[in-house]
């Protein structure tokens, strides 16, 4: 494909002479061989850009530095990339219609048209499935659950008893939705399980990364809101509510009965403490410990979290201890005991 092509399909600016160049794959700036097209929208890789073999390089519109490379300047070199990625990689796989032979379904489950049900899935009474909706290999959906439209589980997702999944949600593999909430009281020298006898809520186009897990509630319901995005391996506590179009990354970790609102960005490996509220948009650096309420529009780093300016400044004054400190041993030695 030529870059008069590629620039024709994603609106962009192109020198005329380039017009010509062919085009055989894609890659990330430091991969690119001659041949590959790739992207630049970060300005920490701007070394990468300056070395990259790419014969082309999507850019922003402001861009100016000369680059030994063609460039297609647009608005959103990442959004135009997104666009462009499907022209040279596979297809993705379409799963057909229809349910396998080995698949275990209650007569009194429901089940959407055009749904394709894989081998050795489960589905017990009262479950309900939308409308061409993927259930991949040994997944589990349990008794009175209901699953939404243009949904996708992945194999090997579980899916407990009365949890409620709306439409185009993404269960990626080894997703938990449903398990028992962490909840004991030492009685009588020992451990006693509080039961768990609510539900969990996952409302339209939320995606769930592999090997996650949201617990239900201890009554009541664990709430996960339209348009949120969970990575790999996180961890939602009992009664936990997450608003609308958060990001949680790997390895979070959030204690029962928080409180998260919209649009809120949590890096890797952020802990919450249990019953905190976190407003909008508010955003927790990685590696993050936090107990305590946070207003909407903060931006919180460290263990304990502190808003990200004293935490800068705390750091500063951190790295200078030492020097500090001989400082004051040289006064204290200098000064008449």
């Amino acid at each position: 494909m030529t870059l008069r092509d590629l620039a024709g399909r994603v609106n962009a600016r192109l020198a005329p002479e380039a017009g010509d160049v062919e085009i055989s794959n894609v890659a990330s700036l430091a991969d690119a061989n001659p041949g590959d097209i790739s992207f630049f929208g970060n300005p920490k890789y701007i070394n990468a850009l300056r070395k990259t073999r790419a014969t082309a390089v999507l850019l922003p519109e402001s861009f100016t530095e000369e680059i030994p490379t063609h460039g297609l300047f647009v608005p959103d070199p990442a959004a135009a990339f997104a666009q462009i990625l499907p022209l040279f990689t596979p297809q993705p796989i379409v799963r057909e219609p229809g349910i396998h032979p080995t698949a275990v379904i209650s007569p009194d489950a429901e089940i959407g048209e055009a749904c394709s049900i894989g081998a050795h899935v489960v589905i017990e009474a009262g479950a309900k499935v939308g409308a061409r909706s993927v259930i991949e290999a040994r997944c589990f959906i349990g008794q009175q659950s209901t699953l939404g439209e243009n949904c996708h589980l992945h194999p090997n997702v579980t899916v407990r008893e009365r949890c409620r999944i709306g439409n185009q949600v993404i269960l990626h593999c080894g997703v938990v939705v449903g398990a028992d909430g962490f909840g004991y009281e030492f009685r009588d020298g020992k451990q006693q399980k509080i039961p768990q006898t609510g539900t969990v809520q996952i409302d339209d186009d939320v995606e769930i990364g592999a090997n996650s897990a949201v617990d239900r509630a201890r009554f009541g319901r664990t709430w996960i809101q339209r348009g949120t995005k969970i990575d790999n391996l996180v961890q939602i506590g009992h009664n936990v509510t997450i608003g609308e179009h958060c990001i949680l990354c790997a390895q979070v970790g959030i204690s029962g009965s928080t409180r998260i609102g919209n649009y809120v960005t949590l890096a890797g490996k952020v802990g919450l403490s249990g019953h905190i509220e976190i407003g909008d948009q508010v955003m927790i650096g990685a590696m993050s410990g936090l107990a305590k309420n946070v207003p909407s529009k903060t931006i919180m780093f460290g263990a304990p979290a502190q808003p990200i300016r004293e935490y800068k400044e705390n750091y500063a004054l951190l790295k200078n201890i030492r020097k500090l400190y001989n400082r004051v041993k040289a006064l204290e030695a200098k000064s008449p005991e």
